[in-house]
């Protein structure tokens, strides 16, 4: 009689779950975040090549907001990376932390770059970048600070 298979769970002795409610209010946080932004940016925002241009559309209080609204869903999606650096989550240790760390490093450079080399007569056909102007140099910033916040994790 052959031996009964070993329940498979998601539990990793060593290391605690693989999920946790932690984990999951960082992934909504990230989720909303990134939610946010476009539907700004696709739904309420007004288009600034329409002439006359016209007033927001959607909700009122997100066009009353204006560019804040970018500030609510880069700072949800920020919060949302730093609360999966805590080592109660999949990315806050082991390997996580490395793959988060570098993840971080990378998208803040390769924001940085992006917006440096899209500056010029491109910059207002790019989306999200053409409304940032020169504060894409805080959101790319803002990832590399989320960087070292899981840098501070590695061991």
């Amino acid at each position: 009689m052959a031996k009964p298979k070993a329940k498979q769970s998601f539990v990793d002795p060593d290391r605690g779950p693989l999920l946790s409610v932690r984990f999951a209010i960082a992934v909504v946080l990230m989720l909303v975040g990134i939610a946010w932004i476009v539907f700004y940016y696709l739904g309420v925002r007004p288009d600034p090549n329409d002439i006359p241009v016209r007033p927001p559309t959607g909700p009122k209080f997100m066009g009353d907001m204006a560019k804040w609204n970018y500030v609510v869903g880069f700072g949800a999606l920020f919060l949302g990376l730093l609360i999966s650096a805590h080592p109660s989550t999949p990315l806050g240790r082991g390997r996580g932390v490395v793959v988060g760390m570098l993840t971080c490093f990378l998208l803040g450079l390769l924001w940085i770059c992006t917006f440096y080399v899209i500056s010029g007569n491109t910059l207002p056909k790019v989306a999200v970048f053409n409304d940032l102007d020169q504060w894409n140099l805080v959101v790319g910033i803002g990832f590399m600070a989320v960087g070292f916040s899981f840098a501070t994790r590695w061991e």
